[in-house]
């Protein structure tokens, strides 16, 4: 879905997030893509994201990289006024995202049980490092542990090497799609019947729900998957080879386009190589594989078999850096790189999703007089809220 697909799917739709750093910001942007009105709920200091890296105030790249388009208010939960707050504008939205620890927003009475009695429609979705129940639900989440916990990391890099975790967040990201997934399942049960739900996600689950190869090696060995640098664990050749000047991915993942590339790099008696018959069998000697192909693409550049790989159906990539991800027509054309002005960051390019774009983030406390006023406190309220430090 590109373009203007999305932006109105939401269109009425309230959402409020009181969420931090990654997991939870990133689900709320994507209902907020989506065309829903999302009020970030942020600390007097702010989301934690508003200092990391290069910092402008209180506003940060990082920070307008997951909470673009969103309202954003400034309530302090620990003041006496500050959950009340919240209670009441949980009682007047359609959807809440918290990520705190379990059991927190239980102590503020802002747990779902408790908003569940001032508004039945209320969708409620916690993200956490555990999940909400289990012996280690009070446990602090962060994608690195999750990436170790989940099993991810023993199985990325290559073999005899330290562990590393995946270049990009993916228990993070992972958590916030699972918790949009059920969101959106539970706005359709709420059409139904009335009644909201609530949604319990983690990081350490999504690691996990996202190892679908590799769960299904150990369900049908009783072995523990190892570590396969670039290939397949089920299917070959499909890896990262080397060129003369890099490398490029190849992904000859059946018998048809194993012959083709076969053809292609001058050596078709490979077919009838026992070692290399079906695809179990390339599998169980990838290795001597790539060796073999990576002697014939060691001799020319990667353009060249990039060309040569495209034209005849064999499907291949190169490995790009971000500056050239950034670049490449196909990301262009797409929109996949949005432009916004910002009040303190100026010009800032920040990514699109397969959704759709929306605005810039907002400054700290920028929408806090308009929201509660929304909400039905009048101007004396929100002075006497703001005398007392419960917002901001």
């Amino acid at each position: 879905m590109t373009g203007s697909r999305t932006q109105h799917a939401l269109s009425g739709i309230r959402v409020l997030d009181v969420t931090q750093v990654m997991a939870g910001p990133f689900c709320a942007m994507l209902l907020c893509d989506m065309g829903a009105d999302v009020i970030k709920v942020e600390p007097p200091d702010g989301d934690a994201t508003r200092s990391w890296g290069e910092r402008a105030a209180t506003d940060t790249p990082a920070f307008n990289a997951v909470n673009r388009g969103k309202r954003g208010i400034v309530v302090d939960l620990k003041a006496p006024d500050g959950a009340g707050v919240v209670r009441r504008l949980a009682s007047q939205a359609d959807i809440m995202v918290e990520n705190y620890r379990p059991g927190v927003m239980a102590r503020f009475g802002l747990d779902y049980a408790s908003l569940r009695t001032q508004n039945l429609g209320l969708i409620y979705a916690s993200i956490s490092g555990y999940g909400q129940t289990g012996p280690s639900r009070g446990k602090g989440g962060f994608d690195l542990i999750a990436q170790g916990v989940s099993g991810i990391m023993s199985v990325t890099g290559a073999a005899g090497r330290p562990p590393v975790k995946a270049g990009v967040p993916l228990t993070d990201l992972g958590a916030g799609l699972f918790a949009l997934s059920g969101i959106l399942a539970a706005l359709h049960h709420r059409s139904v019947t009335g009644e909201g739900q609530q949604i319990d996600t983690s990081l350490v689950e999504a690691g996990l729900a996202l190892s679908v190869w590799e769960a299904t090696e150990y369900f049908a060995t009783g072995e523990s998957p190892r570590p396969f640098g670039s290939a397949h664990r089920l299917s070959a050749p499909y890896q990262a080879v080397r060129c003369a000047d890099g490398y490029i991915t190849i992904g000859a993942a059946n018998d048809r386009l194993f012959a083709r590339l076969c053809q292609l790099l001058g050596h078709p008696e490979w077919v009838d190589d026992p070692a290399y018959g079906s695809n179990a069998d390339r599998v169980q000697n990838h290795e001597t594989l790539a060796q073999r192909i990576e002697t014939i693409t060691a001799r020319n550049v990667a353009a060249h078999w990039l060309e040569l790989f495209d034209a005849n159906g064999v499907p291949c990539g190169p490995i790009n850096s971000y500056a050239d991800v950034i670049a490449d027509p196909q990301i262009v054309a797409r929109d996949m790189v949005m432009e916004t002005d910002h009040p303190t960051l100026g010009h800032v390019r920040t990514l699109g999703t397969p959704l759709t774009p929306g605005r810039a983030a907002p400054l700290l406390g920028q929408h806090t007089d308009e929201v509660l006023v929304e909400a039905g406190f009048d101007a004396a309220s929100v002075a006497r809220l703001r005398d007392c430090g419960a917002v901001g």
